[in-house]
């Protein structure tokens, strides 16, 4: 049985963070973000998923250094599967942004 569910929400930092782990014997969708940026100029976003034991960059990029003008907001949608232990990893180039990431989890 799939469940939908909120995966993640942060306000972001400029560092990696990660706001959602993959338990263990389940299988995790994710579905749409949602990505705020709160400051009047432009900051960068980075999203990674990541697999376990791995860390966040260029090789597991979803978004990497993709500009969100001031007072903006950028919403992606599609599916992105994260296998068991797998992260969720994201950060700004500096702070003002907020993402909010859903999904599913099925077990």
């Amino acid at each position: 049985m799939i469940r939908p569910t909120q995966l993640g929400q942060a306000a972001l930092t400029a560092t990696y963070v990660a706001i959602y782990t993959t338990p263990a014997g389940t299988s995790t969708y994710l579905k749409d973000m949602d990505v705020c940026n709160t400051t009047s100029t432009t900051v960068n976003l980075f999203v990674s998923i990541v697999p376990q034991t791995n860390t966040a960059g260029v090789t597991n990029a979803l978004f990497f250094n993709v500009p969100i003008p001031g007072g903006s907001t950028l919403q992606w949608t599609g599916t992105q599967l994260m296998p068991e232990g797998s992260t969720l990893q994201v950060r700004g180039s500096t702070t003002g942004l907020t993402i909010t990431a859903s999904g599913g989890e099925a077990s």
